[in-house]
């Protein structure tokens, strides 16, 4: 693998950072001596995870990711206040929860604005002061169901499908251009974070679980703290993982799809705890 990447003092942007594994992440990243440029959509959240780093080097700032020009005043922002950016993670989310046919436009739109729209613009903005570097890193984040798709979860697999081929290509291309800058994907099992709960329910399928309790069935299902995710995520930096699965449920996912590519749902769904 080499030799281990040094983060002390490195200029980090965070996306997502009030809550869930973003918030773990900044804390993470500030432990082992990075600087940090944090946003989010909730205000509250994000001053929650300043208050939490205290004198550790951060800024913090409020925005939806899909107003692109506040995501570009954020990462000029960043590089004004702290002389350069080594590196972002794409890490802002969300989900809804309908079939197909029943998910109404702007809902699936706004999902992949979020998830994915968000993440190139990232990309995009950070790669030049990233490269300017001559070192760095592009994490994004998509998820196991950028592995394999989920009733209900359309939107959400198209987005996450997106992430995974975007950052596959950056990274091959990058490998040969800017060797130097580690293009990482992300695949999340089940994280113990406010996605789920958080989801704005549309419709579900026959036979699943029932509306307002989604939420529940994800917590118990869920078998990663945000911390633990994190860490991971931070070793994967460290390591220059191009690919990093976060759970032991992301990696049984991962042998499935492999193993069985057209059966693997069948196999799966009882260890989700979601619909068959």
């Amino acid at each position: 693998m080499g030799r281990m990447l040094d983060l002390k003092g490195k200029v980090i942007a965070v996306t997502g950072a009030g809550s869930g594994i973003g918030r773990a992440l900044a804390l993470g990243l500030a432990r082992r001596g990075a600087t940090l440029a944090l946003s989010d959509r909730d205000t509250a959240g994000l001053a929650e995870t300043g208050r939490l780093l205290g004198n550790y080097p951060h800024s913090t700032s409020a925005f939806d990711v899909t107003d692109h020009a506040a995501l570009k005043d954020w990462i000029e922002g960043a590089v004004q206040d702290f002389g350069g950016l080594d590196g972002i993670i794409n890490n802002a989310g969300l989900s809804v929860v309908a079939p197909f046919a029943d998910c109404p436009k702007d809902d699936f739109n706004r999902v992949m604005a979020v998830n994915f729209d968000a993440v190139v613009e990232g990309c995009r903005l950070a790669l030049p002061h990233v490269r300017a570097r001559g070192s760095g890193w592009i994490v994004n984040i998509s998820s196991v169901f950028g592995m394999m798709a989920y009733p209900t979860q359309s939107a959400y697999n198209a987005s996450k499908f997106a992430v995974r081929g975007l950052t596959e290509a950056l990274h091959l291309e990058l490998e040969q251009t800017d060797p130097g800058i580690k293009v990482i994907r992300v695949h999340p099992g089940g994280i113990k974070t406010n996605v789920a709960r958080n989801a704005k329910v549309i419709a579900t399928m026959p036979g699943s679980v029932p509306e307002g309790e989604q939420g529940d069935a994800f917590e118990k299902a869920a078998r990663t703290t945000p911390e633990a995710a994190a860490e991971t995520i931070i070793r994967g930096m460290e390591k220059g993982q191009h690919r990093v699965l976060i759970g032991p449920d992301a990696r049984f996912i991962d042998w499935m799809v492999r193993l069985f590519p057209v059966t693997h749902m069948k196999r799966i769904g009882m260890f989700l705890g979601g619909s068959q």
